[in-house]
């Protein structure tokens, strides 16, 4: 189940952590990035958008690819609905996370687990823009043609021991998340891509709970 969590968590390479990302340069002006982040981050109350989700496994020779709908409201909640190649449904709604799967449903509580809490904190980072003030990692920023890219490396042990980097690309245009790359310090790693974003539009309550 934490490990289907994770994959919440909105591009980016291999390489290690100090190499460069090809097409992109380290940023200097990180305060003013921050800044413009900030302020298109405030403007948005919500997102609607289709996923695809590629798991690369070393184990397995062919990647596993998932679809579905994500959907976010400013108030820190998250829906999550894979739709292909199986059906899971998981929402995040204030200290708890729902998990739907195979009709079988339960729910675990982010006060009481430290490492989910730092996950659901993360996934709401990612999505709204405060990733860059996240304490649980160290941040860098570089810049390419159309996108921006944020670096995170855990600082925390039990962090480090499920992630090498998240990576999460950032459209100029809008400031939204187009993808996140989140590497496993065993080399495998997973890729959630985000097309057809709908910014703003009403997502009623019922979206964020399990009925």
């Amino acid at each position: 189940m934490l490990r289907m969590c994770l994959l919440v968590c909105v591009m980016a390479g291999s390489m290690a952590v100090h190499a460069q990302y090809a097409g992109y340069t380290l940023l200097s002006d990180v305060t003013g990035f921050k800044g413009a982040f900030a302020a298109a981050s405030a403007k948005m109350t919500s997102l609607s958008c289709d996923f695809v989700q590629e798991k690369n496994l070393s184990m397995l020779s062919e990647k596993i690819v998932s679809r579905g709908k994500f959907r976010f409201r400013k108030d820190n909640k998250v829906r999550m609905e894979y739709t292909q190649p199986f059906q899971y449904l998981m929402i995040m709604a204030g200290d708890r996370i729902y998990i739907r799967d195979d009709q079988k449903e339960h729910s675990v509580s982010t006060k009481s687990n430290k490492l989910f809490g730092q996950i659901n904190e993360l996934v709401v980072d990612c999505v709204k823009g405060s990733a860059l003030e996240n304490p649980h990692f160290s941040v860098r920023v570089f810049e390419g043609a159309g996108n921006y890219l944020i670096e995170l490396t855990p600082t925390g042990k039990d962090l480090k021991e499920l992630f090498k980097t998240i990576n999460i690309s950032i459209d100029k245009k809008d400031f939204s998340a187009s993808g996140i790359d989140m590497r496993e310090p065993s080399g495998d790693y997973t890729i959630l891509t985000f097309t057809h974003k709908e910014l703003n539009s009403p997502l009623p309550d019922a979206l964020f709970t399990m009925h």
